[in-house]
């Protein structure tokens, strides 16, 4: 399957791309084919099923609050999300919904939307079926879905093929494995970020791919901007105070301490990575990078770049975002971007290995330096699991984003201050995600049943 850069970073809204913005794209395209097939006028009843994971946080990840968004025919990307919780009230009070905006019936969240915590879908943790009736109690449409991370939805048919998008779009430089990929830099003389760029003008000429990165780079800093100036306590329970707004008072009012601490910078990069997933908690609007969990490692590592990197330009910041889309989409394809499959190792740890790789490319790395620093950013998150408090993408999401963001540089410089030769390639490294994914015990795999999500409660 071909997968753009523009599939794997797309504007969302907080708390998850696969517990919030999957789910939200599964209940719009299942109102979309009631309206396709002529359906609509007759539906009276729809009921809405969410299995495993979903079921076991759906709660804290704001599950339920974004299938009733999409049932009301709202997109992930243009939804606002300050009217969120206010229409989803609206609905719990009225009890009745405006099916894609055309169509009212009868709708009591808590009697049409059920949390089955006991069961799972045979394909993907975060499974979800849908149903319609008529007034005769007739089912006029069930759909499956699956939420398979970082938004991506596949139904149950392209779920049991192991399809990732419906798209067999012809590529010039088609690669499956990072073999495949230095193979062909190395065979047409290309860096990574120009494969993927070569990749991309099969969709959309070179201006638009250049001002789209652009564009999500922008966005990236702007949520960078908002969680340094919102402050207050986050939502869900836990009573999370908001730490990026005093970091960054403490940072830009005594500037004088980075003379005296060679690793001031890392104070800055944490505050960015804390930042944005802060906002991303709160169920603010975020950049998937690969997922909302992971949403805050490449821009902390972008405004590292331009803040303190000499040279930084918007060509480098597309070079970034296209290598590290080029790593992110081996991960996808060759393993998982889904805490829920095979824990915060599919999240933190590709969005390290995409942000490591990326910022080899800026530093001046070779192809093999790249794919090396690609390699460490993940080997050293192998068995990362995804243990979130209270089902909340707070405790410990936030800091491991900051740590994966340090990590991230650490693995970018000890790659470039090699030759690129290495032991354990970036395949092999995938590989062993996948399989340390496959052995990890369910509870440790974002169904808040074990790790810190248990023994903080205990305590």
């Amino acid at each position: 399957m071909a997968i753009s850069t523009f599939d794997l970073f797309t504007l969302g809204i907080g708390p998850s791309s696969s517990h919030t913005v999957g789910p939200m794209r599964a209940a719009r395209r299942f109102v979309d084919g009631l309206s396709a097939d002529g359906q609509m006028e007759s539906v009276v009843r729809v009921e809405v099923d969410l299995f495993g994971s979903l079921a076991l946080t759906g709660r804290g990840h704001g599950t339920d609050r974004a299938v009733l968004i999409g049932l009301l025919g709202e997109e992930p990307e243009t939804v606002d999300p300050t009217t969120m919780a206010e229409r989803v009230a609206t609905i719990e009070r009225e009890k009745r919904i405006e099916l894609l905006g055309v169509h009212w019936i009868d709708f009591d969240p808590a009697k049409h939307l059920l949390f089955q915590k006991r069961r799972s879908l045979p394909y993907h943790p975060n499974g979800m079926r849908f149903y319609a009736y008529d007034s005769e109690g007739t089912a006029v449409r069930e759909r499956t879905f699956y939420s398979i991370g970082g938004g991506f939805v596949v139904n149950e048919d392209t779920a049991s093929e192991d399809k990732i998008v419906a798209d067999n779009t012809k590529l010039p430089h088609r690669f499956t494995s990072g073999a495949e990929l230095l193979a062909i830099c190395k065979e047409q003389n290309l860096a990574i970020w120009q494969v993927m760029m070569a990749n991309e003008l099969v969709w959309r000429d070179e201006d638009e791919v250049r001002q789209g990165l652009l564009k999500i780079a922008e966005a990236m800093r702007h949520c960078v901007q908002e969680g340094c100036r919102n402050d207050g306590i986050l939502p869900g329970g836990l009573e999370v105070k908001r730490r990026a707004p005093r970091l960054y008072r403490d940072l830009t009012e005594r500037p004088e301490d980075s003379l005296r601490d060679s690793l001031a910078i890392l104070d800055w990069v944490s505050l960015f990575a804390i930042a944005v997933n802060e906002e991303n908690a709160a169920g603010g609007r975020v950049v998937t990078a690969p997922t909302n969990g992971a949403a805050g490692i490449l821009p902390a590592i972008l405004e590292y770049y331009r803040r303190f990197i000499h040279g930084a330009n918007d060509d480098g910041i597309v070079r970034f975002l296209l290598t590290a889309s080029a790593i992110g989409i081996l991960f996808k394809e060759k393993a998982s971007i889904s805490g829920a499959e095979v824990g915060c190792q599919g999240e933190v740890g590709v969005a390290c290995s995409m942000a490591a790789g990326g910022l080899a490319e800026l530093l001046g790395g070779s192809v093999s330096q790249v794919e090396n620093a690609a390699e460490i950013g993940m080997e050293h998150n192998l068995g990362l699991t995804c243990d979130p408090v209270n089902g909340l993408v707070q405790i410990p999401c936030i800091e491991r984003n900051a740590m994966g963001a340090v990590k991230a540089i650490n693995a970018a410089r000890l790659a470039i201050r090699g030759d690129g030769g290495h032991k354990v390639s970036l395949d092999k490294v995938i590989r062993t995600m996948r399989e340390t994914g496959a052995d990890m015990k369910k509870k440790y795999k974002e169904t808040s049943r074990g790790g810190l999500a248990l023994n903080v409660i205990e305590c």
